[in-house]
């Protein structure tokens, strides 16, 4: 089966993934650290559902930067999707 040629739309979205992929990297990393400084034994993997720790639950920078993490994905998914559909 023959893959169409990316359009220049599609090298743009391939290029904000890369860029998203990058921005939410440094933000789990940046979610960490601030969890850690609330819980210093608190994994990534913990993090991903912080709701089972209360302190981090009813911190508000921790859940704040905790949003714009998930604002990220969020976004990140927009964009696979969108290059899923080869359209763009």
């Amino acid at each position: 089966m023959d893959v169409p040629a990316p359009t220049p739309a599609s090298e743009l979205l391939d290029e904000i993934d890369r860029l998203l992929d990058a921005a939410i990297s440094q933000q789990r990393a940046k979610v960490l650290a601030l969890a850690r400084r609330i819980l210093p034994h608190v994994g990534p993997e913990e993090v991903l559902n912080p709701d089972g720790f209360s302190e981090l639950a009813g911190d508000g920078p921790f859940n704040y930067e905790d949003g714009l993490l998930a604002g990220l994905i969020a976004a990140q998914m927009a964009i696979r999707a969108q290059l899923r559909r080869g359209t763009g």
